[in-house]
């Protein structure tokens, strides 16, 4: 996870733009000062001391950093987790000089800080006003701003008077727009998808796509804040199918109990192997907090599309796992042939995936895009489970091709 590597798979995935991460960690944040330097305003590239084999980049670094934040507010202990977004090095130094002064920054790339989260506001913005702060993965059980274990019913109860400066929150994974727009509370919200990737690989998973005159930190931050939609504004997000997230449902990870928010509710939110509380998931959560039927549509929002990593339709097509050699062989020749991942998943023709790969690999894409998928949905720290193809389907596809 260097950022050569970073810059290298944000390519192959077809990004434009990458959050650098863990700015608060100081070994992390003085790397990012030797090797990255300022492209367009408030977004940073390799050095060319830097730059990976091949020759210049022109992916787009912007400095964002996750922070945990641990305290007890109204008889109840809150475990949040905030994405912060920053303009400059200097916005950021001044973030880290304040933060290390309350907790130990050097002992994980997202630091936990026993302090109220709309202290936290308060810090990064004096900072500066440009920084954005932002309720990462908003709905996960146990960190976050409507988790259903110690979580907030709603923005204003979480940061109070800062509550005006928040401008958007992330859905996370187990999470999709669909399901946000149940909460009227959060129509003015913009609502924004991170990868939350921990390898290289996993960069992409969900992302955002922008509509801008220009390339700068500001039109990123003008359109999360809707203020001049003439100029920039965010058109779409690619997310999860929500039920592959690792909270859609309710659950016991240990009990491999699932249950959805109707059966839950039927066993009193207690587990039927153990006796203990579920896990509650975020479908049910949503549902206690909605004021708005399963499937309304905001008509103002913007659209989204429920997609499937590249790796994992491929590894589905052949009856394979994802870490398998083959697989990378499959996902390396369709990336040289189609020019990277998002090209492959959303825009390239059927015709062309045919030419470009196998026919069940461009048969697999196809039905992701037309959501023809199935899902087990995950729970309790568990992803969900997805397939596409029915086993003997794909089995007698694979034989017939290698047959002949």
């Amino acid at each position: 996870m260097d950022l050569e590597a970073l810059d290298r798979w944000a390519k192959i995935k077809g990004i434009t733009v990458l959050g650098t991460g863990d700015f608060t960690h100081p070994e992390w944040f003085r790397n990012l000062k030797e090797k990255l330097e300022p492209a367009e305003p408030g977004l940073f590239c390799l050095k060319v001391s830097s730059k990976v084999a091949g020759g210049s980049s022109n992916i787009r670094f912007i400095l964002t950093a996750e922070i945990s934040c641990i305290y007890s507010k109204k008889g109840k202990v809150r475990k949040i987790h905030t994405l912060v977004f920053a303009p400059s090095f200097e916005a950021v130094e001044k973030i880290n000089t304040f933060l290390g002064a309350t907790g130990n920054l050097k002992s994980d790339g997202r630091p936990i800080l026993g302090m109220d989260v709309k202290e936290l506001a308060k810090i990064v913005l004096d900072s500066s006003p440009e920084c954005l702060v932002i309720p990462a993965h908003a709905w996960t059980p146990w960190f976050s701003i409507f988790g259903s274990k110690s979580g907030f019913d709603s923005i204003e109860e979480c940061f109070e008077d800062f509550s005006k400066y928040i401008f958007a929150i992330e859905t996370g994974l187990s999470s999709d727009p669909a399901m946000n727009w149940r909460l009227s509370a959060l129509d003015k919200i913009t609502l924004i998808s991170n990868s939350d990737s921990h390898s290289p690989s996993r960069i992409g998973r969900e992302a955002n796509i922008f509509q801008s005159n220009s390339l700068s930190y500001q039109s990123i931050a003008s359109a999360l804040k809707k203020e001049n939609l003439k100029d920039s504004k965010l058109i779409s997000t690619i997310e999860f199918f929500p039920e592959e997230g690792k909270y859609h449902f309710d659950g016991h990870r240990l009990c491999e109990v699932s249950l959805s928010p109707k059966e839950s509710k039927r066993y009193n939110n207690i587990c039927p192997k153990c006796g203990k509380p579920l896990t509650i998931g975020v479908l049910n959560r949503v549902e206690e907090l909605a004021d708005r039927p399963e499937g309304f549509i905001l008509e103002s929002a913007p659209t989204y599309k429920s997609l499937i990593p590249l790796e994992e339709i491929i590894a589905d097509a052949l009856r394979s796992t994802v870490v398998s050699k083959r697989v990378a062989e499959e996902y390396k020749n369709l990336i040289k042939k189609i020019g990277n991942e998002f090209n492959a998943i959303l825009r390239a023709s059927r015709s062309d995936l045919e030419k470009a790969t196998l026919p069940e690999i461009a048969e697999g894409i196809m039905r992701v895009r037309e959501g023809r998928v199935n899902i087990a949905p995950g729970y309790d720290g568990t992803y969900g489970k997805i397939s596409i193809f029915g086993k003997e389907e794909t089995k007698t596809k694979i034989n017939q091709k290698t047959l002949f």
